[in-house]
C-alpha cells in the first residue's frame, strides 16, 4: 500500500511540476485588492486639513506622541484613553525595537538599571513570527520559549520561567489571532499574565496586537485590554500594547502605535523626543480623515477586507480537505482561525523542510520550514506558516492543491523509508 501510495504521489508531483507554476505564499502582505479600498486617502486631505488640533502640521511643533486627532482614534481602536496612547511612524516593529532598546540601555520604569547589564531574558511563545526573534536576538535577547495553546500562551509555563529567574525581563507574542495560529488569549488567562509574580520587579508584557481589527468571520474572538488588567492587578506599567494600519491602510505608508500607562508614554516620549523631532503630523492627519469618512468607519473598512480575504482562507480549506482527506487523511492538521493573516499547518510526519523543498522546486515559494521558531529550529520539524492573503483567490487554491500534494509526497517518501 505505501509503494503504491509513494508511487501515485510522485506521478502527482511530477505533474505539478510540468506545469511550470511561479506562486508565492511566503510572507502575510495585503492584496492589490486590499490597499485599493485605501486608495482615496492619498486626496483625503485638503490644504485646509493642514492645521488640525490648533497645529500647523506642516511645521515642528506637535509633540512626540502623535497629534491629539490621531491619539483618540487609536485609543478609541485599543479600548484605552487619549493620554494612555502615542503614535508613531510606520512600523509598531520599529516602535517595539525603540522600546526594547532604550529598555536594554536604561531600563524601564522600576528598573534598576540598563538590562543589557543583566543578561536579560525574553519569554516568547512558539510557533511564533520570525520577527519577533530577529529583533531580540538582534538586541541581545536569550530567547525562552513556551508553546502557544488554544486559548493562548501557557500561562503557567510564563509563570514558572518569570518567577524563577530575575533575568527573565517579560513575554512578547501576539494576543489577538496569532501569528501563526490565529489563537487569541482568553480574558482568564490575560488577566493571571497581568498578576503574575514575577522575581523581575520590572517584568513586562509586550503584546503585539497586530490582528486586533482582522476578524474573518460573524463570530468573532475578543480582544483583551492588557492595560486596564495590568492597573487593576497593582502593575499599572507592566503592559506595552502595539498594533498598526500597516495591513488596514497601506503596508509601506501606515501608522504605529502603543498602549501603554501614562507614566510609560511620558517615559518613552522622553527618549523618542532625544532621537527625533516627532512624527509625521501629515500622515497621521490623513489616516484621521479617511477613516473617519469611510463608510461605518474603521469597522467597515475591516469588513470590506474580510470581503477580500476571508474567501482565500476557505480556498486553502478547501483545497487541503479535498486533497487530504476532511481531516488531513493521516497527513496533516491545520488551524481554522476567525481572523489575522496566517494559517498554521503541522505535517503527520516530520517533513516539513521536505515539503517546503518540493514546493520551491514546483515553482511555490513557502515560508522556510522552521521560520516559527527561534534560530529556525523546528525540533519536531512539522510546522509550516500558510500565507493566503497577498496571491488572488484563484492562484491560492492552485497553489494550496500543489502544496497538498507535495505533503503526501514527502509523507509517503518518510513511511517508504520505515
Amino acid at each position: 500500500m505505501t509503494k503504491d501510495a509513494l508511487a501515485q504521489a510522485q506521478a502527482d508531483y511530477a505533474a505539478l511540476k510540468a506545469k511550470n507554476l511561479k506562486l508565492n505564499m511566503q510572507r502575510g502582505q495585503p492584496s492589490d485588492a486590499d490597499f485599493d479600498l485605501s486608495n482615496r486617502m492619498i486626496n483625503a486631505l485638503s490644504v485646509e486639513d493642514l492645521h488640525m488640533d490648533g497645529l500647523d502640521l506642516r511645521n515642528y511643533p506637535g509633540g512626540v506622541a502623535g497629534i491629539p486627532a490621531a491619539r483618540s482614534l487609536f485609543a478609541d481602536y485599543l479600548d484605552v484613553k487619549p493620554e494612555n496612547v502615542l503614535v508613531w511612524n510606520n512600523s509598531s516593529l520599529e516602535l517595539q525595537g525603540l522600546i526594547l532598546g532604550f529598555a536594554m540601555l536604561h531600563g524601564l520604569r522600576g528598573s534598576a538599571g540598563g538590562w543589557v547589564h543583566q543578561k536579560p531574558k525574553m519569554i516568547v511563545t512558539v510557533p511564533g513570527y520570525d520577527r519577533h526573534f530577529l529583533l531580540l536576538q538582534t538586541l541581545g535577547f536569550e530567547l525562552l520559549t513556551v508553546p502557544m495553546q488554544s486559548d493562548g500562551p501557557d500561562i503557567d509555563a510564563i509563570e514558572k520561567l518569570a518567577a524563577a529567574d530575575a533575568s527573565v525581563k517579560g513575554v512578547l507574542f501576539v494576543p489577538t489571532y496569532s501569528n501563526p495560529g490565529g489563537e487569541t488569549i482568553s480574558a482568564a488567562k490575560a488577566a493571571k499574565l497581568a498578576r503574575l509574580k514575577a522575581a523581575a520587579p520590572d517584568f513586562t508584557i509586550f503584546a503585539d496586537d497586530a490582528y486586533r481589527v482582522h476578524h474573518l468571520l460573524d463570530e468573532r474572538d475578543t480582544p483583551v485590554n492588557f492595560v486596564a488588567l495590568c492597573r487593576d492587578a497593582g502593575h499599572p506599567d507592566r503592559a506595552f500594547v502595539f498594533a498598526s494600519t500597516s495591513k488596514i491602510t497601506f503596508a509601506g505608508a501606515g501608522l504605529g502605535f502603543v498602549a501603554s500607562s501614562e507614566d510609560n508614554i511620558k517615559w518613552l516620549s522622553k527618549y523618542l523626543n532625544a532621537q527625533s523631532i516627532g512624527p509625521n503630523k501629515v500622515e497621521q492627519a490623513r489616516h484621521v480623515k479617511f477613516l473617519q469618512a469611510y463608510p461605518s468607519g474603521l469597522e467597515g473598512l475591516m469588513r470590506d477586507h474580510a470581503k477580500l480575504i476571508a474567501p482565500k482562507f476557505q480556498a486553502v480549506y478547501d483545497a487541503l480537505e479535498r486533497e487530504l482527506g476532511q481531516d488531513g487523511g493521516g497527513y496533516a492538521t491545520w488551524a481554522k482561525p476567525k481572523g489575522g493573516y496566517f494559517i498554521s499547518l503541522d505535517t503527520a510526519e516530520p517533513v516539513a523542510a521536505r515539503v517546503v523543498e518540493l514546493a520551491e522546486g514546483a515553482g511555490i515559494s513557502l515560508t522556510p520550514a522552521g521560520a516559527t521558531f527561534p534560530a529556525g529550529q523546528d525540533k519536531e520539524g512539522r510546522n509550516i506558516r500558510l500565507a493566503p492573503t497577498r496571491p488572488p483567490l484563484e492562484e491560492v487554491g492552485v497553489a494550496m492543491q500543489g502544496i497538498a500534494t507535495c505533503i503526501k509526497l514527502a509523507t509517503e517518501e518518510r513511511r517508504a523509508t520505515r
